[in-house]
């Protein structure tokens, strides 16, 4: 009878136990599926940031490409006209500026320290940029 008795008690520890963990593993598969929504949030900003950027660099080729005329009068009454195009960023510059925006964002989401990952990836994403800006000038220089 005795043995029964201690049979019971033990079985009813372990019972108990598993049911501890039980929550404990429901609780670690709630916060993993919390922490992929919150990975998939910050990857759909650096999405849209990205499409924005995108649509600034639209937006500026448009204005780019309108042209000044400037008109010049000349004593003798004749004016003369030249057309000149509006001179904008660089493949460098612009690579450069969009390195480093996107560096700054993706360190910031992959670094625990905001700060950190935020200034490594800002000047990482600057230097890529950079280096990519430089060869399509190149090439666009070989074209001409």
């Amino acid at each position: 009878m005795k043995a029964l008795y201690i049979l019971f008690a033990a079985l009813s520890i372990v019972s108990c136990q598993n049911q501890g963990q039980g929550k404990e593993d429901i609780n670690k598969a709630k916060q993993a599926s919390i922490d992929s929504m919150k990975v998939e949030i910050n990857r759909q900003k650096v999405i849209d940031s990205m499409r924005t950027e995108m649509a600034n660099l639209r937006e500026e080729k448009r204005t780019e490409s309108q042209k000044v005329v400037v008109v010049h009068q000349q004593a003798d009454g004749t004016a003369t006209t030249t057309t000149t195009k509006k001179k904008g960023w660089s493949n460098t510059a612009k690579g450069a500026v969009i390195g480093a925006g996107v560096g700054a964002v993706t360190g910031a989401v992959i670094s625990k320290k905001k700060g950190e990952g935020a200034i490594i990836g800002g000047l990482a994403g600057a230097a890529v940029g950079t280096g990519t800006g430089a060869i399509l000038d190149g090439s666009k220089k070989k074209k001409e």
